[in-house]
Protein backbone atom coordinates (compact mmCIF):
# COMPACT_ATOMS: atom_id res chain seq x y z
CA UNK A 1 0.00 0.00 0.00
CA UNK A 2 1.22 3.51 -0.77
CA UNK A 3 0.36 6.40 1.52
CA UNK A 4 0.39 9.99 0.29
CA UNK A 5 0.28 12.92 2.72
CA UNK A 6 -1.87 15.83 1.54
CA UNK A 7 -1.77 18.94 3.76
CA UNK A 8 -0.57 16.70 6.66
CA UNK A 9 -4.12 16.10 7.98
CA UNK A 10 -5.34 14.11 4.97
CA UNK A 11 -3.77 10.75 4.11
CA UNK A 12 -4.56 8.97 0.85
CA UNK A 13 -3.94 5.23 0.58
CA UNK A 14 -3.67 3.34 -2.71
CA UNK A 15 -3.68 -0.43 -3.05
CA UNK A 16 -2.59 -0.16 -6.67
CA UNK A 17 -5.93 -1.57 -7.82
CA UNK A 18 -6.88 -1.39 -11.49
CA UNK A 19 -9.67 1.13 -11.04
CA UNK A 20 -8.16 3.58 -8.51
CA UNK A 21 -6.05 5.71 -10.88
CA UNK A 22 -8.35 5.19 -13.86
CA UNK A 23 -11.46 6.38 -12.00
CA UNK A 24 -9.69 8.92 -9.76
CA UNK A 25 -10.21 7.65 -6.22
CA UNK A 26 -8.17 6.40 -3.27
CA UNK A 27 -8.57 2.98 -1.68
CA UNK A 28 -8.78 4.81 1.64
CA UNK A 29 -8.62 8.31 2.98
CA UNK A 30 -7.86 9.23 6.57
CA UNK A 31 -8.57 12.61 8.07
CA UNK A 32 -7.80 13.14 11.73
CA UNK A 33 -9.32 10.34 13.79
CA UNK A 34 -11.44 8.89 10.93
CA UNK A 35 -10.75 6.65 7.94
CA UNK A 36 -13.00 5.65 5.05
CA UNK A 37 -12.22 2.71 2.77
CA UNK A 38 -13.74 2.85 -0.71
CA UNK A 39 -15.76 0.03 -2.18
CA UNK A 40 -13.36 -2.90 -2.43
CA UNK A 41 -13.60 -6.10 -4.47
CA UNK A 42 -11.16 -8.94 -5.04
CA UNK A 43 -10.55 -7.84 -8.65
CA UNK A 44 -7.18 -8.92 -10.00
CA UNK A 45 -4.98 -7.03 -12.46
CA UNK A 46 -7.39 -7.72 -15.33
CA UNK A 47 -10.43 -6.50 -13.35
CA UNK A 48 -11.98 -9.94 -12.86
CA UNK A 49 -12.46 -11.81 -9.59
CA UNK A 50 -9.58 -13.79 -8.14
CA UNK A 51 -12.23 -16.11 -6.62
CA UNK A 52 -14.79 -16.59 -9.43
CA UNK A 53 -18.09 -18.01 -8.25
CA UNK A 54 -16.99 -18.00 -4.58
CA UNK A 55 -18.74 -15.14 -2.76
CA UNK A 56 -17.29 -16.05 0.65
CA UNK A 57 -13.78 -16.15 -0.86
CA UNK A 58 -14.40 -12.80 -2.52
CA UNK A 59 -15.66 -11.34 0.78
CA UNK A 60 -12.57 -12.57 2.69
CA UNK A 61 -10.21 -11.21 0.04
CA UNK A 62 -12.08 -7.89 -0.24
CA UNK A 63 -12.16 -7.37 3.53
CA UNK A 64 -8.45 -8.29 3.62
CA UNK A 65 -7.59 -5.59 1.07
CA UNK A 66 -9.77 -3.06 2.93
CA UNK A 67 -8.20 -3.93 6.30
CA UNK A 68 -4.67 -3.58 4.87
CA UNK A 69 -5.67 -0.13 3.58
CA UNK A 70 -6.91 0.79 7.07
CA UNK A 71 -3.65 -0.41 8.59
CA UNK A 72 -1.64 1.57 6.03
CA UNK A 73 -3.51 4.67 7.19
CA UNK A 74 -2.66 3.93 10.84
CA UNK A 75 -5.94 2.30 11.89
CA UNK A 76 -6.79 -1.23 12.96
CA UNK A 77 -9.69 -3.65 12.79
CA UNK A 78 -10.70 -2.59 16.31
CA UNK A 79 -11.28 0.94 15.01
CA UNK A 80 -13.96 -0.16 12.50
CA UNK A 81 -17.31 1.47 13.30
CA UNK A 82 -19.24 0.70 10.10
CA UNK A 83 -19.21 -1.89 7.33
CA UNK A 84 -21.19 -2.09 4.12
CA UNK A 85 -21.46 -5.19 1.97
CA UNK A 86 -22.90 -5.30 -1.52
CA UNK A 87 -23.80 -8.78 -2.79
CA UNK A 88 -25.02 -9.70 -6.27
CA UNK A 89 -26.71 -13.07 -5.63
CA UNK A 90 -29.39 -13.81 -3.04
CA UNK A 91 -27.84 -17.21 -2.33
CA UNK A 92 -24.63 -15.51 -1.10
CA UNK A 93 -26.15 -13.13 1.47
CA UNK A 94 -25.70 -15.46 4.45
CA UNK A 95 -22.19 -16.66 3.55
CA UNK A 96 -20.96 -13.07 3.09
CA UNK A 97 -22.61 -12.01 6.36
CA UNK A 98 -20.90 -14.93 8.10
CA UNK A 99 -17.48 -13.82 6.81
CA UNK A 100 -18.23 -10.40 8.26
CA UNK A 101 -19.14 -12.06 11.55
CA UNK A 102 -15.84 -13.97 11.60
CA UNK A 103 -13.87 -10.75 11.15
CA UNK A 104 -15.93 -8.26 13.14
CA UNK A 105 -17.97 -10.36 15.60
CA UNK A 106 -16.09 -9.08 18.63
CA UNK A 107 -16.18 -5.46 17.42
CA UNK A 108 -19.79 -5.44 16.23
CA UNK A 109 -19.73 -2.31 14.05
CA UNK A 110 -22.86 -0.85 12.51
CA UNK A 111 -23.32 -2.90 9.36
CA UNK A 112 -25.36 -2.89 6.18
CA UNK A 113 -25.81 -5.78 3.73
CA UNK A 114 -27.44 -4.91 0.41
CA UNK A 115 -28.41 -7.05 -2.57
CA UNK A 116 -27.42 -5.23 -5.79
CA UNK A 117 -28.09 -5.89 -9.47
CA UNK A 118 -24.39 -6.11 -10.35
CA UNK A 119 -20.87 -4.77 -9.91
CA UNK A 120 -18.32 -3.36 -12.37
CA UNK A 121 -17.40 -6.81 -13.75
CA UNK A 122 -19.82 -9.77 -13.95
CA UNK A 123 -17.33 -12.06 -12.15
CA UNK A 124 -17.44 -9.84 -9.05
CA UNK A 125 -20.08 -10.97 -6.56
CA UNK A 126 -19.11 -8.91 -3.48
CA UNK A 127 -17.95 -5.38 -2.71
CA UNK A 128 -17.25 -4.07 0.79
CA UNK A 129 -16.65 -0.70 2.45
CA UNK A 130 -15.24 0.11 5.88
CA UNK A 131 -15.31 3.18 8.09
CA UNK A 132 -13.09 3.52 11.13
CA UNK A 133 -12.68 5.99 13.95
CA UNK A 134 -10.02 6.15 16.63
CA UNK A 135 -10.51 7.56 20.05
CA UNK A 136 -8.10 10.46 20.51
CA UNK A 137 -5.29 9.77 22.98
CA UNK A 138 -5.98 10.95 26.50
Amino acid sequence: MAVVEVMTARRLVSSGGLYERRFGYSRAIAVGDSCWVAGTTDAGPDGTSLHPGDAAGQARASFGIAIRALESAGFGVGDVVRTRMYVVRDIDLISVAEVSGELFGDIRPASTLVRVAGLIDPSLLVEVELEARREPPV
